[in-house]
């Protein structure tokens, strides 16, 4: 089974990064930054800073599991906040941003608010309701 991770980034402006993506004939959509475990990964959280590294030239601190899930193409995500100190969207190095064909990728903040996250369309729609839930009985706060 393949193993993903992804990171809720919390910043210090009571924001989370997500990425817009917007691809043609699809309807624009959030992603959390994330990818693939590859197998020289040490582990799930090695995994999860170098996609950090990769996406958003960024650097986090105090990983948490935050969700777990399976999804219908045998991969199991693991989800985890994270505090993210420092990005650079612009100088992102990840392979799937040197490919033209898969359409654009906007990296931006988000109020931790259940009205900004309910307003996403965030995928896996799991990972919403799930931000939302932690949102709601106060367990996802933004860093101070």
């Amino acid at each position: 089974m393949k193993q993903r991770v992804r990171a809720v980034l919390l910043t210090g402006h009571g924001t989370m990064l997500v990425i817009d993506r917007i691809r043609p004939g699809i309807a624009p959509y959030q992603v959390l930054v994330g990818g693939g475990v590859e197998d020289d990964d040490p582990g799930l959280e090695a995994a999860l800073l170098r996609e950090i590294r990769e996406e958003i030239a960024g650097e986090a601190t105090d990983l948490r599991l935050f969700h777990q899930l399976e999804n219908d193409k045998d991969e199991t995500e693991h989800f985890y906040t994270a505090r993210i100190t420092t990005w650079d969207f612009s100088n992102r190095s990840g392979p799937e941003f040197q490919r033209t064909d898969r359409g654009e990728y906007l990296l931006r903040e988000v109020p931790v608010t259940a009205d900004a996250v309910g307003a996403l369309n965030l995928l896996p729609p799991q990972i919403k309701d799930a931000l939302l839930d932690a949102i709601g009985t106060g367990s996802l706060t933004p860093v101070p």
